[in-house]
């Protein structure tokens, strides 16, 4: 039996990146600062936020975790999906699983877990880079080593490369 979805998650016109920073900076004070996990060294930053076939894809970067995120882009709306909800969604890069999240009504997302607990030996900047390159790398052309390639120059300027 299937539960009735409500269709009442508005898209972002804009980036989400500074509202996700702000509830994470709250979420951080309010929860996980005094975690063995807590990283204080670690800055709070949404890193790469990008529209993606109507979707905002980026990388949330917190003292505790690193995620890859989706949230609903310009005109569109997503039905709200129980909290914990898992999904499965195709990237360039190959299939992911995500969660469903909430950190407030608007702030309705799916989540897939990249490092949680975050690596002890990354720096901020490392892990900047790291949020940053995961974004690109999820939405890159996938590589395929198993292709047979013709590679001749009259194969390629007859558009037989392959």
């Amino acid at each position: 039996m299937c539960d009735e979805l409500n269709w009442d998650v508005e898209g972002w016109r804009s980036s989400p990146a500074a509202a996700l920073e702000a509830h994470f900076h709250h979420v951080a004070e309010a929860q996980m600062t005094a975690l063995p996990f807590y990283q204080p060294h670690m800055p709070i930053k949404a890193c790469g936020f990008q529209l993606f076939e109507g979707q905002w894809v980026g990388a949330m970067l917190t003292p505790w975790m690193l995620e890859l995120m989706v949230l609903p882009g310009p005109d569109q709306q997503w039905p709200r999906r129980q909290v914990g909800t898992r999904l499965a969604l195709t990237f360039p890069a190959g299939d992911m699983a995500f969660r469903v999240g909430e950190l407030t009504p608007e702030l309705h997302y799916v989540a897939c877990s990249l490092m949680s607990p975050l690596d002890p030996h990354l720096n901020a900047e490392q892990a900047i880079t790291l949020a940053e390159n995961s974004v690109s790398l999820a939405l890159s052309l996938p590589v395929r080593r198993d292709a047979p390639v013709n590679m001749s120059r009259r194969a390629l300027l007859r558009g037989k490369v392959a």
